[in-house]
């Protein structure tokens, strides 16, 4: 694996404790770490997974995970809940299946910590202000977060997710959050 920006996961030439990528954000997670990145034919196994409905990619995923990213020091895993609309319209959570699966293997108890308070747009084909934006007060803890927590979603592109739900959880009592994905958008 190439060095990594010790905070955001992005891939840099040298080890660095943070990258052009986030430096100078504020960001709420501890760490971000992704299995693989997300090219072209990791974007078409993920569309297959999300829009359709192919489940048992959530195993190969989490052999992935697994197999290239440390395990966290958290207490629980909890996964970024999804729309409500989204979630009707495929009949499952690629996140939470990705969640339940890296719980069951690190024998680790998965909990869902976040809630949505509402809608957002889709994140895909908006700008990086456009995303940090459109999910900063989307998600709320469902109640007191543990304090230290593995946050998992299916892909990070911006971080704009990420951050937005790892805040809420730290304003739940979280000391740490660790992000796990699947891939990770490389800029």
């Amino acid at each position: 694996m190439p060095p990594l920006c010790a905070r955001c996961g992005a891939p840099t030439v040298w080890p660095v404790s943070r990258c052009r990528d986030c430096a100078g954000r504020r960001l709420s997670f501890a760490s971000a770490r992704a299995a693989v990145e997300y090219d072209e034919a990791v974007r078409r196994i993920v569309g297959g997974w999300k829009e359709r409905g192919l489940r048992r990619l959530a195993l190969e995923a989490a052999a992935l995970v697994v197999d290239s990213v440390p395990r966290p020091e958290a207490e629980v895993v909890t996964f970024v809940p999804p729309d409500g609309d989204r979630r009707l319209r495929r009949g499952h959570h690629p996140a939470e299946q990705l969640a339940r699966e890296l719980g069951r293997r690190w024998a680790l108890p998965v909990e869902l910590l976040l809630a949505r308070t509402g809608t957002s747009k889709r994140q895909r084909g908006l700008g990086l202000l456009e995303r940090r934006h459109n999910v900063r007060a989307v998600f709320r803890a469902a109640g007191a977060a543990p304090a230290r927590v593995c946050l998992v979603d299916d892909v990070y592109t911006s971080g704009a997710t990420a951050n937005a739900a790892s805040l809420a959880l730290r304003k739940a009592g979280a000391k740490r959050v660790e992000v796990v994905c699947f891939a990770r958008v490389v800029r």
